[in-house]
């Protein structure tokens, strides 16, 4: 880039301390989750659940599962087996820009 003041704009501020020190920003802890689906019962229903009740979600079989981070849909994917333990293939990954629309 060369040093007109537009592309001055367009590199950030050159000051240390107005940066974020990416070894900080990495190391911060967020919630992940997996989504399935979603139900609303009432109190009454909720307190007739047994071992062997089946709760019916809102999503078909087979629809893709949402990942969250710290309540914010990030992703969508499908379940996998690794290594005899669950996790999650990505399928989409939600544009940045949609995500700043939820926060």
């Amino acid at each position: 880039m060369s040093d007109t003041p537009d592309s001055k704009m367009l590199s950030g501020p050159k000051d240390p301390e107005s940066q974020i020190n990416p070894e900080v920003l990495q190391n911060i802890s967020v919630t992940m989750s997996i989504e399935v689906g979603r139900a609303m019962i009432k109190i009454k229903d909720l307190m007739r659940l047994t071992q062997g009740s089946v709760v019916e979600l809102d999503r078909i079989a087979g629809e893709p599962l949402d990942l969250l981070i710290n309540n914010t849909v990030v992703a969508q994917g499908e379940v996998v087996l690794v290594n005899e333990r669950y996790g999650v293939r990505l399928t989409r990954v939600v544009p940045a820009s949609e995500r700043m629309k939820h926060l």
